[in-house]
């Protein structure tokens, strides 16, 4: 298995926690908190169902989806693919 692919679908659930999308909620003074309560302002005090805040949320709280681990990891084998063969023309 590729080494990017394997990090991204490793790493994708410690950054949202980072970000502060946890399994308990957005935790306050968090990048998190930010993007929400910017779409907050945005939307008229309300999250829309479906935005980012909204998805990257369910993502904190419940883990990726089969889906998006499918998605990370088509996404790191591309990558992966592609730098190998920029690497073999260097």
């Amino acid at each position: 298995m590729n080494v990017l692919v394997l990090g991204a679908v490793v790493l994708a659930p410690v950054a949202l926690g980072a970000a502060g999308f946890t399994t308990a909620g957005i935790a306050a003074g968090t990048v998190a908190a930010k993007m929400m309560s910017a779409a907050a302002v945005a939307n008229g005090g309300g999250i829309a169902a479906g935005s980012m805040v909204a998805v990257l949320q369910s993502a904190g709280a419940a883990g990726l989806s089969g889906a998006a681990t499918a998605t990370l990891a088509s996404a790191g084998g591309a990558i992966g693919w592609v730098t190998s063969i920029l690497s073999r023309k260097s």
